[in-house]
């Protein structure tokens, strides 16, 4: 076998091991940071050992054996310094490590990988981190993405992503943060971070913020590989499933959404033919375990059944808009925001009329937060054309052009206003 074949082969296996890896170094070592290099290590040792000694019949396994040992030597080292520094008088029997307390570290290692990925998770989304932090430490740890990966993904520099991640290491070891899936009310919390993550990391693949590119399908692809860990590691939280269920009925639509031109398309040019039918029946699927768990008016079980509203109907003129409508209703009730606002205000205008929408848009103009929101003034700007006040409607798409960070969406924004100016 050659040496190219045993480097790839175990580059392979550690991508997909990387999660698992840290995750049980982590709960030995209580520091992440720490836990990273350790794994790196035992890659290191793969690289150098399988072209010599060929790829091992359990390859996943042969990394975990290194990294304990890797673990357990880098304790034994820690524990040495403590007792070369300890008191003279100190008793001695009680310094250095026991069998039996390697014994316990090895057990431990082999716990349940579920709740040490779990707890990792619940580590790297701590809200004792900035959101920032957060989404970039989870796409590093769990994800497996490089720094030059997230750099790119959220068009930032490696260096700041990089210094970003390290800062946010340091604050966890500096807050003492227990390496544990934690439990009753702050566990709620706690959830509601993780799912915040996972959902922005999906939110930036799906609509990208700024750049050239509409869409990132790979943050789309960890976000939802991250909603599918979630719900196999706590299968009866409702809001667990809604956000899943979200993330796999829009995952099916991300092949129509741009077009060969690299502007998006609505709704109304998409081809359905294409969305991808298996997606569509996963997500119906955990939405209905929403209803089973009675969760149906979670934040995020609302807005799957917003998708999936778009999922059932085969044309865009069998979407039922009124329904659509009373769920933004429902949603503006549990999550009062101007984005929630804005898209309960084009569900109106749809489902009863441009007019009504104009009259909607009104309070939200007033809204300071929304002065420089791209979408707001796009918005108006469909709803004024739609009224056939095309003056005014591409005055509004000028506007919401200019104010988009995104080149894709400018280019769609500028087009819809000439087509406004030559009606």
């Amino acid at each position: 076998m050659g040496a190219s074949e045993a480097h790839r082969t175990a580059e392979t296996v550690f991508r997909m091991e990387r999660a698992r890896l840290i995750a049980g170094l982590t709960r030995i070592v209580r520091d992440v940071g720490r836990a990273e290099d350790l794994a790196q290590d035992a890659l290191v040792a793969a690289l150098t050992a399988w072209p010599q000694t060929g790829i091992p019949d359990k390859p996943a396994a042969w990394l975990m054996a290194a990294a304990k040992r890797r673990a357990i030597d880098h304790l034994r080292r820690r524990r040495m310094l403590e007792r070369k520094h300890a008191e003279i008088g100190r008793d001695m029997e009680a310094q250095g490590w026991t069998d039996r307390e390697i014994e316990d570290l090895e057990a431990a290692m082999d716990d349940d990988i579920g709740d040490e990925r779990l707890s990792l998770i619940f580590t790297a989304c701590h809200p004792v981190l900035s959101t920032d932090a957060r989404v970039a430490l989870t796409l590093r740890l769990i994800g497996g993405l490089t720094t030059d990966e997230i750099a790119r993904a959220f068009l930032s520099s490696e260096a700041t992503i990089a210094q970003r991640i390290v800062r946010a290491k340091k604050s966890l070891g500096k807050a003492g943060i227990a390496y544990e899936v934690p439990r009753g009310a702050e566990r709620d919390a706690r959830l509601a971070s993780v799912l915040e993550v996972v959902y922005l990391i999906f939110n930036e693949g799906y609509a990208a913020s700024a750049g050239e590119d509409i869409i990132r399908p790979q943050l789309c692809a960890e976000a939802l590989r991250l909603g599918r860990i979630l719900a196999g590691l706590v299968p009866d939280e409702p809001e667990v499933h809604g956000l899943l269920a979200l993330l796999e009925i829009q995952s099916s639509r991300l092949s129509t959404r741009v077009g060969s031109d690299g502007v998006p398309l609505t709704l109304t040019e998409q081809n359905r033919a294409q969305w991808d039918q298996l997606l569509i029946r996963r997500g119906l699927a955990a939405l209905e375990r929403v209803c089973e768990l009675g969760g149906q008016d979670g934040v995020y079980a609302l807005q799957a059944a917003l998708a999936a509203c778009h999922a059932r109907a085969r044309h865009y003129e069998d979407t039922d808009w009124r329904m659509i409508a009373a769920l933004y209703d429902r949603l503006l009730q549990i999550l009062p925001s101007p984005v929630v606002a804005l898209n309960r205000a084009v569900a109106h205008s749809i489902a009863f009329g441009p007019e009504h929408g104009l009259e909607l848009l009104t309070a939200l103009e007033r809204d300071e937060t929304l002065a420089s929101y791209a979408p707001l003034s796009a918005a108006r700007g469909d709803f004024l054309f739609r009224s056939e006040r095309m003056a005014e409607a591409a005055q509004a798409f000028e506007r919401a052009a200019a104010l988009t960070r995104n080149n894709g969406e400018k280019t769609f924004l500028l087009k819809r206003a000439a087509a406004c100016r030559q009606e």
